[in-house]
């Protein structure tokens, strides 16, 4: 560039080490973006004129890519965390501009020219920088680079339209989610449902200077509506609320409604993925995932539909007999859980007493630090978007940083649903420029309220160390290119691997000693209770199983389908899905489709299924500990370096069988699940 950067006023272009969140305006973003696009595509020219292309040039490369990231994702964060009308017409301004760039790069016949005599030139000990050539140059096919040039700009304006859609398809359900709300002044309507909720209602409503309480359609109130509250009116309310988001049914039929987003994206992806030479998009979403072909995915889906469905059947008839009645979908949850808690003495919400969320986390960290030999020392938030937000710096036991972790861990409005990682920073390690990874982890349990802390379920509690699995996989890495460091680079079907495999931990007596303490007296968690809460952890798991395979092989279907589907045809391959693999019987109003943002909003599509596959690596993984003992120092130095330390740099099954010895198998997760017994 001739002119010299004007950061001055513009907190996304300084080049501090973490992003200054609270003072990034709306007005910021886009000359941000235009800046920095501009200077990439600037470097990409010098990048494709070098005469003699090395490993020194592909470090240059990384350079490219990983500014645009430096940029981008601060606002990207921001809209799903701290959104907001000015925010979001920015963030949707300025998305075609990065996917045209994002498409622009990968349709570059001169760079891939590049790239391949890069690959040619690499000595066999280059194994890491083969890896990284491997991938750009199969993203490169991806995007389209040897389509004809009418074929090209097609492909094009279809990546920015899905992107744009993928968007609104998110922030339709955040907005449908926020403007639902039940008034209520009747404190008997509200029977069974916990203090914590009622508290923060209470609070809600005082702030709008209305009696009684306000619940909102968060997914803490909705938990605990659907598992505690007596009344089966409440109940019924709240399942059609959240089975209606975003659609043409509900109480807010017609507003936001995602049925034409879902067959546009759909339409799209499927011609896109035609373009590229693939009969279905499903075959398209597997060139970058363990699984090699449709039908592996499909049979590996329904295998474990036939030896989990008959044990959910069984479950449902337990849990009907204790109702005294057959029940519908919006009673399973309640009843359920009634049901937990004749036979185990298990009550989920008395627990919480238990699970304050700082304890938790300090319990949690403890036992990262103790297993990986690390540090994680609070700081002083910095630059944070919300009061809420934490930040942790990461260090190893001779004092040298790792990396950095944001945390966001309570429900409020204008903030997306769920639980999830997302990279704030990539390790770098590139001639002038030296960067750690940071993360940050988003959850959203009850905030603190009636002068309590934030009180988690065991099921949160499960989430946290789940989230922190991912955190750990991007912050553990030891592979000096952005690319491919952390959870970049990592096959989908296999970057669940560490989260799942935390999970674990959550479950152990000497974990849950340590996560737990009695908010008022600081007990630990009772043993009795610790005991009973592991026998609850086959329990109904068929029912968890049947409906996670539900969501997998729905959306599997629905991408291989040899024609885009309409969205009568998207709820007749539901219903075919549900005979197949379902127990419970779902209303006729309820429009799953509309709401499941993994698949039409964010990066699972084609690819839900790799929450089980992972799944079954990821007990596998822990089977080697249970081996050798849950703390076992060596056994946690090798899954730090097989899996955690070398992000994308090794083709997933080799890391695995590094770690393991062998090829996952999936014995560990029927037994883990409690089917292998019972079935």
């Amino acid at each position: 560039m001739n002119e010299p950067r004007q950061t001055e006023a513009n907190p996304l272009l300084e080049a501090e080490p973490l992003p200054r969140f609270g003072e990034i305006a709306p007005g910021h973003v886009e000359p941000a973006v235009r800046l920095v696009l501009a200077e990439q595509r600037a470097a990409l020219a010098r990048a494709v004129g070098a005469e003699e292309p090395d490993v020194a040039w592909l470090q240059g490369l990384e350079g490219v890519h990983d500014a645009l990231h430096r940029v981008w994702s601060p606002v990207a964060h921001l809209n799903s965390v701290a959104s907001s009308p000015e925010l979001r017409d920015a963030f949707n301004r300025c998305l075609p501009l990065v996917t045209e760039f994002t498409a622009e790069v990968g349709q570059n016949e001169a760079l891939y020219r590049q790239l391949e005599r890069v690959r040619a030139l690499l000595p066999a000990v280059r194994t890491v920088e083969t890896e990284l050539v491997s991938q750009r140059l199969r993203d490169f096919r991806l995007g389209g680079v040897a389509l004809p040039p009418a074929e090209k700009e097609r492909f094009r304006s279809l990546k920015q339209r899905l992107a744009a859609l993928e968007a609104e398809f998110e922030q339709n359900l955040m907005d449908a989610s926020d403007a639902f709300e039940h008034h209520e002044t009747r404190l008997a309507a509200l029977a069974g449902l916990p203090s914590v909720v009622l508290d923060r209602a209470r609070e809600a409503a005082a702030a709008q200077n209305r009696d009684g309480w306000l619940l909102k359609l968060d997914m803490p109130t909705y938990t605990a509506v659907m598992g505690q509250a007596e009344s089966a009116e409440l109940r019924e309310l709240y399942y059609r609320a959240w089975a209606t988001r975003a659609s043409d049914q509900g109480r807010l039929a017609g507003r936001w409604d995602n049925g034409p987003l879902i067959e546009e994206i759909l339409a799209l992806r499927h011609e896109a993925a035609r373009l590229l030479g693939f009969r279905n998009f499903a075959e398209l979403s597997l060139e970058t995932k363990m699984a090699e072909s449709p039908d592996e995915v499909l049979r590996f889906l329904r295998g474990l539909a036939a030896r989990s469905r008959p044990v959910a059947a069984r479950e449902l008839e337990a849990v009907a007999a204790h109702a005294g009645r057959p029940i519908a979908a919006p009673d399973v949850p309640f009843y359920s859980e009634r049901l937990r808690r004749e036979r185990l003495d298990l009550d989920e919400e008395r627990l919480r007493a238990y699970f304050p969320l700082p304890k938790v986390l300090t319990g949690l960290f403890g036992l990262v630090e103790t297993l990986f030999g690390l540090r994680i020392e609070r700081e002083a938030p910095r630059n944070a978007w919300h009061p809420t937000v934490e930040y942790y710096e990461m260090r190893d036991r001779a004092g040298r940083r790792v990396g950095g972790l944001f945390t966001d861990l309570y429900a409020r409005p204008r903030k997306r649903g769920g639980a999830w990682m997302d990279v704030c920073l990539n390790r770098a390690r590139l001639p002038g420029r030296r960067e750690d990874p940071v993360a940050h982890l988003v959850c959203n349990f009850n905030p603190p309220a009636g002068g309590m802390p934030s009180l988690l379920t065991h099921a949160e509690v499960v989430t946290l160390f789940h989230e922190l699995g991912h955190s750990l996989h991007h912050l553990l890495t030891t592979v000096d290119y952005p690319s491919l460091a952390g959870v970049n680079g990592v096959a989908w079907d296999a970057v669940e691997l560490p989260s799942q495999f935390l999970e674990n931990y959550a479950w152990l007596p000497e974990v849950l000693r340590r996560v737990s303490g009695h908010y008022e007296t600081g007990a630990a968690l009772p043993e009795d209770k610790i005991e009973t809460l592991n026998r609850s952890r086959t329990f109904l798991a068929g029912l968890a199983m049947a409906r996670q395979l539900e969501f997998a092989l729905f959306d599997f279907r629905l991408h291989s389908e040899p024609e885009p589907a309409s969205i009568e045809r998207v709820y007749e391959i539901l219903a075919e899905v549900r005979a197949e693999v379902a127990v419970v019987e779902t209303p006729a109003y309820n429009r799953f489709p509309h709401t499941f943002a993994h698949v039409f909003g964010g990066s699972y599509a084609a690819g839900y299924y790799s929450y089980k596959w992972a799944e079954v690596l990821a007990a596998d993984a822990f089977a080697a500990f249970k081996e050798r003992g849950a703390l076992d120092a060596g056994t946690a130095a090798r899954f730090r370096e097989e899996i955690l330390g070398v992000g994308g740099s090794r083709p997933a099954l080799d890391a695995f069988v590094a770690f393991r010895g062998r090829r996952p198998e999936l014995g560990p997760l029927l037994e883990q699940s409690g089917i292998s017994a019972v079935s």
